[in-house]
This record gives structure tokens, C-alpha cells and sequence, in this order.
């Protein structure tokens, strides 16, 4: 396999470090590719398994990673994706090996996340030059790194083999507490007498075949760690890099991985129990997360796809509550593809993590070799006196079980006694006398055209000043509606409102489009198109200006009903456009059947398009297919001239955002189409 080696001067020569880390992942031929590493000058943090590749990469303080994927394609690809987003988070560089007869598949290795490729077969210096490639792209992007949290300093040593003399790294000695280990047999000490036997045979295998190795052990004062040795190039040194598994101590926290070894649902029980025993400050607050179309990917990709989602889905959720919770958390399976978050916290942080998790299952998984959008419900409850875990995870399930009826909620809050002020049900009872005093008021989002700058039309949006509550959008309001029974009846009045104040615009805004939103319950309504045409044409308003926009979440009931529906309304002179793609339910059904003529991107997809160069991929083929099929594409959300520069480029047309404009009322937006026109 090899041409010549590669000393390690050279490779410091090339990336100014002979002691780089590098994480490798090789199901099959880790300890060479671990060996040729070590030649080349990198101190290898090596793994055959890809359960918690993730945080192992971010434990080894590595900006390259390796994924082997010869022989073990489907592996290699769940690996990649898995290190994706901590890879580019951290300007680093991802490299995947594949056989000569899977060279087709690199472009799905690179949706996935990676950055450089090498077929087999391959020499040692083909192998060493392509890490060279690599550790000079994180050098590149090191000045506009998006890091997700600093590096951790290194932790590892060095053995003088003639003299027996040991240096720690700075990391190692502060936390070992200790500058006085001079020698291998002061380092040994701190080791048990077993491990003191495991790691002097790792030792004479190490000198005795000059092979890299590793071993695992318990270290007093870091907690679980695996410690991989090599030999330098001319085998007078051996060098040791100390990986962290299970930290014991807040100091030694890598990433916001540091959580209770809860796992499993029995497990999390006892602790909310011992927790709602104990009090405190803050109410314990639960939530469960429950993953949508899971057992429709789980049939179609296979059990093993499956089980790989669920881990990826449980490594998403224990970064998200790792980064804003930390250890007073824990992450649970319950069962299925449900998962309890539960930590003793401000209800509105704990809101604000939820939120997060959402944003994170969202992003697409890779199952069976291909792309999967899933997306998620959450229900959230607060501890009250007197509860029980039960008590506790049955109100969560409930909370939950609303979110999951709903057709807008991707999160629902079970309010308790002491927040019914706030509440929805209290809404509930208010909406009714909002709709019949016509307090609910409906503001006008401009969307532009991306090339000339011209307004050319308005998204109309409820909003609810409630005089306790304040402003309130749509998606409570119609939380509230559906909890009072009266989805159909908002919907109806909002429809209505927003037909009568465009139909009385003045002049000025006289060429403007206005979209509004049908929901579900609209669509499944008998005679509904009939309905809905007589009212557009009572108000005087144009068919050919309106444009009637349906959201995934609406339409995943029933395609056909919702097919005939648009067509009726399409053939009638209105437009269609489908709201939020991207996310949520987003299936390639809706583009196939429905009769559309615009497709609006979510505001999380356009607004990642200046992320990393995958996101930008995704937008890229939402946009190209839109085009495809011959519909216009909205982006909505766009906030930054960088976010508009980039969707320019991709063809993006029109968009919406605070880049423009809020939602505003009719005189201000007669103002700025005005203004426009100067």
C-alpha cells in the first residue's frame, strides 16, 4: 500500500505542527490507517465504531476528520452526516475514502458533509498528501470559522524512550493537579493496578511492533479515557493523545455533551422522581419529543435505518440541551422515536430549547443512502405540587398529543394553574369576542421582486393585540381556534378582512398581489371553492391579484381533496402557492400533484443559505426544481443582503423579510410603495 514514508518533519514542514490531532473513523482498517496517520506526523484518535463519532471528534480538539467508508458505504454515509455540521462548525475538514466502484456516489458523500475524497486503492503518500489538502482548507477557513465552542486544549504525552522522561501537555498537568509527573513510572502511579497492567502491554506492543495502539482505562481526576500511543518517526518518543469519554468533572467539558447517563425511560423516571422530591427553586419542567414520518422512513429504509435516525436524532437533541442546559439535564428515549428532555429551569428557557430542537430535527437526516426530512412534535409541562413522574409525563403526553393534532403547532405548552392568565384555553375564550368585535387585524408583508427591487405583492397576516398577552400571531391565534372550536370561523373572518381592505386600497397599491392563507380545515370543507369564489367576488377584489397559499402541514391529509380544490380555484383566475417548503412534512408528492404556481421557501432554509456550502446545496435544488417545473419561488424570512445576494444567484425571484419590511398596516405600506417609485 505504500510508495515511501512520509516522516512527520515533512508533514510539519507542510502544516506548520508535527502534533496536529486527527480524528479517523474506519470500520474495517483502523489501525492502519491509524499507523499511516502517525507516519505522516498527526497524533490519530482512531475509532471501528460510529456510535458518538460526533463527540469524540470534538473531544480530540481535531480540524481534520476521516471517514473510511470502503466496504461499508451505508456506514461511511450515517458517519458523514453524523459529523457534518461539527465538522464545518468548526472550519475543519472531513475526508472520505470509498472504493474504486462507489466513485458515483461522492456527490451524496458531499450533501452529507464532506469535503475532500481519496479512491482506493491508495499509497501512503497519496493518503498523507490528501490530509496536507486538507489541514491547509481548515487553514484557509480559519480566519471565518463559525465555531460552536472553542477547541478544548489537547490532552496527551510524551515519552523520552533513552531517558524515561515524561512531559504532560499544560491540559493534562492542571487537570491531573499536578507539574511534578516527570517519569513513566510517576504517570503510571496515577493509573489502578489493573490498568497499570493494561497500559504497560499496550506499551511493549507498541515498541515491539511499532504499530499505533490505544487502550481505556479509568484516570483519576478525568474520568473514563482511551489513550492512543504512537511512535515519532525514528521511534525515540512516544507520543500519546487522551481522549476524554466520560468526563467526571465540569472543568473537563468538551462539548455540551455532558449530561446524565440517563437513557432510557425507567431511568429517566427515578430521576424526575428523586427530582420532584427534592424541590427546589425552579419547577422541574418535561419535554417530549416525538419525530413526524418516522415509521413511514423506518418501512421504507429498513430497521437498521431506523435505529441509525433514531441515534442521530438523540446525538441532535443532546447537543441542542447540552449547549443551553448543560448537566442540570436529562436526555431520554421513552420508547419508540420519542424522546424526554427534563431539567429543573425558567420555563421560558426551557421554551427556548424546545425551539432549538425543533430548528435542529428539521435539518435533513440520511437514511439508507438517502435524504430524509422528518421534523418533530413537542409537548411541554411544568411540575405542579403533589406530582409524580407519572403525573408529570402524562400532562407532557398530553401537551404533546395537542401539538401532533394541530395543523400549525410544532410546540405546545401546557399551561398550569398559575399561567391560565396566559393560557390558551383562556384565549379560547377570548377569541370569541375578539372575532365578533373585529379586534383581530390583519398587517401586509411586502414580497419584492429580487431583480428590480419592485413590491409587487403582500402576504396578509392576523395579528392580535390582546390586552394582556400583547401582539400574538397566527399560529396562536389559531392554537386558540382550534381549542375553542373555531378554526373554521377565524379562518372565514380573516378571509374576509383581508378581502375588504385590499379591495379599498387606493391607486397607489392598486397593482399589488395579496396571498392569504387557507388552512386544513378550509380544504376539507364540502363546496369550499364555491365558497370561497362568491366571497372573493363579493368584495370587489380581483381574482387575478389574489393568490391563496397552503401550508405542508395542510395539506398532508388528504392530496386529492386538496388538488381539486386549488385546480377549482386555479382555473377560476387565482393563484397558488405552497407556504413554507422546506420543512416540516416536505415531500415531493405536493410538487407532483397539486396545480401550482409559486413555491415559497421556509425562512429557516433561505436564511441557512449562508451557512455552510450544504445548505446553500439544499436551497440550490429546492430552487432549481421549483424552476423546473415551471413555478416562481419566493424566499421567505430574508433578513441580510447576504442572504438576498446569495438566493439571487441561485434564481431565487421574489422574497419577503425584515430586509424589506416588517408586516406593516396599509398607510405604511402605501408609504413605502410610494417611496419606492421615487
Amino acid at each position: 500500500m505504500s510508495d515511501r514514508t512520509v516522516s512527520s518533519d515533512e508533514a510539519a514542514n507542510e502544516r506548520g505542527s508535527a502534533s496536529a490531532p486527527l480524528f479517523i473513523l474506519s470500520f474495517r482498517q483502523r489501525d492502519e490507517l491509524a499507523a499511516l496517520g502517525a507516519h505522516g506526523g498527526w497524533n490519530v484518535v482512531a475509532a471501528r465504531r460510529s456510535d458518538g463519532a460526533e463527540q469524540r471528534f470534538l473531544a480530540s480538539g481535531a480540524q481534520v476528520a476521516v471517514v473510511d467508508a470502503r466496504g461499508a458505504l451505508g456506514d461511511g454515509l450515517t458517519a458523514v452526516a453524523a459529523l457534518g455540521d461539527a465538522v464545518a462548525a468548526n472550519g475543519g475538514a472531513l475526508l472520505v475514502l470509498v472504493s474504486r466502484g462507489d466513485i458515483d456516489e461522492i456527490g451524496t458523500f458531499y450533501d452529507a458533509g464532506a469535503t475532500h475524497f481519496l479512491a482506493s486503492p491508495l499509497s501512503e503518500q497519496e493518503f498523507v498528501q490528501a490530509l496536507r489538502f486538507a489541514a491547509r482548507h481548515c487553514e484557509r477557513l480559519s480566519g471565518d470559522w463559525r465555531q460552536a465552542g472553542a477547541s478544548p486544549a489537547p490532552l496527551g504525552w510524551r515519552l523520552d524512550r533513552p531517558s524515561g522522561t515524561v512531559r504532560l501537555t499544560p491540559a493534562l498537568s492542571e487537570l491531573l493537579d499536578t507539574s511534578e509527573i516527570d517519569s513513566a513510572r510517576g504517570l503510571l502511579r496515577r493509573l489502578g493496578v489493573d490498568d497499570r497492567l493494561i497500559a504497560l502491554s499496550a506499551l511493549r506492543r507498541l515498541v515491539r511492533s511499532g504499530a499505533a495502539t490505544a487502550f481505556a482505562h479509568d484516570f483519576d481526576g478525568i474520568g473514563r479515557v482511551v489513550q492512543h500511543l504512537q511512535l515519532d518517526s525514528q521511534g525515540g518518543f512516544v507520543d500519546a493523545v487522551v481522549e476524554r469519554l466520560r468526563p467526571v468533572d465540569a472543568r473537563v467539558a468538551v462539548i455540551g455533551d455532558v449530561l446524565s447517563d440517563v437513557r432510557d425511560a425507567n431511568g429517566a423516571r427515578r430521576w424526575l422522581d428523586r427530582r420532584l422530591v427534592d424541590g427546589g427553586e425552579r419547577a422541574v419542567q418535561a419535554m417530549l419529543v416525538a419525530l413526524n414520518r418516522f415509521d413511514i422512513v423506518n418501512a421504507a429504509y429498513g430497521r437498521s435505518a431506523g435505529d441509525g435516525l433514531l441515534r442521530a436524532a438523540q446525538r441532535r437533541i443532546d447537543e441542542v440541551v447540552g449547549d443551553l442546559l448543560g448537566r442540570a439535564a436529562i436526555v431520554a428515549r421513552m420508547g419508540g422515536s420519542e424522546f424526554l428532555v427534563a431539567a429543573a429551569e425558567a420555563p421560558a428557557r426551557f421554551e427556548l430549547v424546545a425551539g432549538r430542537v425543533a430548528e435542529s430535527l428539521a435539518r435533513p437526516f440520511v437514511a439508507g443512502g438517502a435524504m430524509a426530512v422528518l421534523g418533530c412534535r413537542i409537548g411541554i409541562a411544568a411540575a405542579q405540587i403533589d406530582d409524580t413522574s407519572a403525573s408529570l409525563l402524562r400532562r407532557t403526553s398530553e401537551a404533546l398529543a395537542e401539538a401532533r393534532a394541530s395543523d400549525s403547532l410544532t410546540i405546545h405548552v401546557a399551561r398550569g394553574a398559575a399561567d391560565q392568565g396566559a393560557s390558551i384555553d383562556t384565549l379560547a375564550v377570548d377569541l370569541r369576542r375578539a372575532i365578533d368585535r373585529a379586534e383581530i387585524d390583519i398587517l401586509f408583508q411586502p414580497q419584492v421582486s429580487i431583480t428590480t427591487g419592485v413590491i409587487v405583492g403582500v402576504e396578509a397576516l392576523a395579528r392580535w393585540d390582546h390586552p394582556v398577552m400583547g401582539a400574538i400571531g397566527a399560529e396562536t391565534l389559531f392554537a386558540a381556534a382550534d381549542r375553542a372550536d373555531l378554526v373554521i370561523g377565524l379562518s372565514d373572518h380573516l378571509q374576509r378582512t383581508v378581502l375588504a381592505r385590499a379591495a379599498a386600497w387606493p391607486a397607489s397599491l392598486s397593482g399589488l398581489r395579496v396571498a392569504l392563507n387557507l388552512t386544513a380545515a378550509d380544504i376539507a370543507r364540502p363546496g369550499f371553492a364555491d365558497i370561497f369564489l362568491d366571497r372573493v367576488d363579493s368584495s370587489g377584489f380581483p381574482r387575478g391579484r389574489l393568490t391563496v397559499e397552503i401550508t405542508e402541514s395542510g395539506l398532508i391529509e388528504d392530496l386529492g381533496i386538496a388538488s381539486m380544490l386549488l385546480a377549482t380555484l386555479r382555473s377560476a383566475g387565482c393563484r397558488v402557492a405552497i407556504d413554507d417548503f422546506g420543512t416540516g412534512y416536505s415531500s415531493l408528492a405536493y410538487l407532483k400533484a397539486l396545480p401550482l404556481d409559486y413555491l415559497k421557501i421556509d425562512k429557516k432554509l433561505a436564511q441557512d443559505i449562508a451557512g455552510s456550502t450544504r445548505d446553500r446545496i439544499v436551497v440550490r435544488g429546492v430552487i432549481d426544481m421549483a424552476r423546473s417545473l415551471g413555478l416562481s419561488v419566493i424566499a421567505e424570512g430574508v433578513e441580510t443582503d447576504e442572504q438576498l445576494d446569495l438566493l439571487a444567484k441561485e434564481g431565487c425571484q421574489y422574497y419577503q423579510g425584515f430586509l424589506c419590511a416588517e408586516p406593516l398596516d396599509m398607510a405604511a405600506l402605501e408609504a413605502m410603495v410610494l417611496a419606492r417609485r421615487k
